[in-house]
């Protein structure tokens, strides 16, 4: 991990000698600092997926974000895929700037926890928001202790994300990881958003709350999009590797 200013985006980078297999750039969400997606980072770079993670919220400031996520595109492996991770405010934005087509050189996106409204959920107390983002004691530990802004989750985003053109808009392959029990972003609203994206799937974590990537499923979620981008390597029609197979009746 290399850390820096307040503001400077935080890297989790592949073992060495082990070949780069693609770069992953984190938006985070409302009220989020880039430390609280290190286990994320370092599940992925063990893979061999360099990680990165802006320093600036998109929530914070569209427009230090989109210069901080452009610098990292334009400078990274252009042999290997670039994909854009983001959460909640994150995935919301970075669905908008695909569909304005100001994504160039990014193979695909990884939305998580995508809010698909600018107006927000009711505020809550911290305890309630603690419920709401995590059933997980280590990143409600981690959240707690300067992680997270709190009640920053409850704030409006701008309505230009939610045109509602976006969705037709964005001609990438999309995976969309969403908690069944998030109830900031209810799973019935965001699966009609993905339902209306044409070359999106949609992935549901039984128990998940808002902070899929880093709840108590976070082990999963993280296998999840390791064989997301396995597929995406492999194949621009994300062609799958690994198949279930019907089997017929064992009698």
């Amino acid at each position: 991990m290399t850390p820096a200013r307040e503001d400077a985006v935080i890297t989790w980078t592949e073992p060495d000698p082990v070949p780069l297999r693609g770069t992953l750039v984190v938006l985070p969400g409302r009220g989020e600092s880039a430390p609280i997606y290190e286990r994320f980072g370092r599940r992925l770079a063990a893979d061999a997926y360099r990680v990165h993670v802006l320093g600036t919220a998109p929530s914070d400031s569209p427009e230090r974000a989109h210069e901080q996520l452009a610098e990292i595109i334009e400078t990274a492996d252009v042999g290997t895929p670039r994909i854009v991770v983001g959460s909640d405010a994150g995935a919301a934005y970075a669905a908008h700037l695909a569909a304005q087509g100001k994504l160039t050189g990014v193979a695909a996106l990884v939305l998580a926890g995508l809010p698909v409204a600018a107006a927000a959920a009711p505020a809550r107390d911290w305890d309630d928001e603690l419920d709401a983002r995590t059933f997980c004691s280590t990143h409600r530990g981690r959240i707690s202790a300067a992680g997270v802004r709190p009640a920053e989750l409850f704030t409006d985003l701008p309505a230009a994300w939610f045109d509602p053109a976006v969705p037709a808009g964005v001609d990438l392959p999309v995976l969309g990881l969403h908690g069944r029990d998030d109830d900031i972003s209810p799973v019935a609203e965001a699966r009609a958003w993905y339902a209306a994206t044409p070359r999106a799937e949609l992935v549901t974590i039984a128990g998940g709350r808002h902070d899929v990537l880093n709840d108590q499923t976070h082990r999963t979620v993280a296998a999840t999009v390791v064989l997301f981008l396995e597929r995406l390597r492999g194949s621009s029609a994300l062609t799958p590797i690994a198949v279930t197979e019907a089997l017929g009746d064992p009698r």
